[in-house]
């Protein structure tokens, strides 16, 4: 019997809605080319780093079904990034180690011929250095905030723009009926696609995105001249890295050996400061959090996950690592780690959909 090469996959960073659908297109393309089997890393690399392994292999049952779920099956973690692997020492404070080595021997000795890692910009980036260390593998992109610039989309991105215009569009009725200011915050740490993407699709009449940094007496300014023509309510998408001109953005240092700055709050910040400097108007705040990773995958998202899966499983079949797959044109392809995660996928202030957003009245804050 002919002895079948051995892959392993995981999801890091965030969750997204699709994930589950690449896990199941690379295990039914795995499972029918009758030459690989496929293992799960439970929590990224933790899975791997962690003694005893914490892997499971992958079958029918584990992945019946599974692209109509959020989520992931097999966990994540923003905490596992190997080259800054979080660790405490005896007092209890925290710092971090490289055990990117480690890992790459590790998985070796494991028996396992390639690595697909599902993930977003500091995922990839992760990718490229264990590739770099002589690690086979290959990067499957991910995030909701649509923020790789080498593919033209990531599954997840359009389900979290769904869910929040689904809530934008609930937020209206009631802003109309009470003539209020209602702030939606929807997330978009550095890219202010959702935030785009939803204003357009929900009609709101100021966007506030982390690229162009907002004047709160433009926001007023544009508040007060709405009431003034008889409009009476008020309807601002922010981004949760939006900020102020001259300012920074909104949110806390991480106290659990997460690098990363917690964000969130600024809807509440705008709200406050549009309270102290104006009495004509209620506001009120919504911030929508993790409902915009959460939920079943719309259908376009499930397609383009479950396409990725199999995309990344013809690099593997191909040995082609180091690789990225990528959505392009309409067409799959794949470009180089390197190129996936040499910029970063920031709205361009003269992109056609800004344009398109300020030809239909929407305000910047600037």
């Amino acid at each position: 019997m002919k002895v079948k090469k051995k892959a392993i996959v995981l999801t890091g960073g965030g969750d997204c809605p699709g994930l589950n659908a690449v896990i199941r297109g690379l295990y039914k393309s795995v499972k029918y080319s009758n030459e690989w089997e496929l293992w799960g890393s439970i929590e990224a690399f933790n899975g791997l780093i962690s003694e005893p392994v914490n892997i499971v292999k992958l079958d029918d049952n584990l992945t019946r079904g599974i692209h109509v779920k959020g989520g992931t099956i097999l966990k994540t973690t923003n905490r596992g990034n190997p080259l800054e692997f979080p660790v405490q020492d005896a007092e209890g404070n925290w710092g971090t180690k490289d055990v990117s080595q480690e890992l790459v021997d590790k998985i070796k000795s494991l028996g396992f011929d390639a690595v697909v890692n599902i993930g977003g910009d500091g995922s990839q980036t992760i990718s490229q250095r264990l590739f770099e260390k002589g690690l086979p593998i290959i990067g499957v992109p991910k995030t909701i905030d649509n923020d790789l610039s080498a593919t033209d989309l990531t599954f997840g991105f359009s389900t979290a723009v769904q869910i929040a215009t689904d809530s934008f569009d609930k937020l209206v009725t009631t802003a109309e009926s009470h003539r209020r200011v209602m702030i939606m915050e929807v997330m978009g740490r550095d890219a202010g696609w959702i935030a785009l993407h939803t204003s357009i699709a929900g009609g709101a009449e100021i966007c506030l995105i982390p690229e162009i940094p907002y004047s709160l007496d433009v926001i007023l300014e544009s508040i007060e001249r709405r009431y003034k023509s008889g409009k009476g309510f008020v309807n601002i998408v922010i981004a949760e890295g939006a900020k102020e001109q001259g300012g920074d953005v909104i949110g806390k240092t991480a106290i659990d050996g997460d690098a990363n700055i917690k964000l969130g709050g600024v809807g509440n910040y705008l709200r406050h400061k549009l309270e102290e400097k104006q009495n004509f108007a209620q506001v009120r705040t919504t911030i929508l959090g993790h409902t915009q990773r959460g939920g079943t995958p719309i259908a376009f998202d499930r397609v383009l996950a479950t396409s990725m899966g199999v995309k990344a499983f013809d690099l593997m079949q191909a040995g082609e690592f180091g690789k990225m797959v990528a959505y392009k044109n309409h067409e799959l392809t794949a470009v180089t780690l390197k190129e996936a995660t040499s910029s970063y996928n920031f709205v361009d202030v003269n992109h056609y959909l800004v344009e398109t957003a300020r030809k239909m009245g929407v305000s910047f804050g600037d």
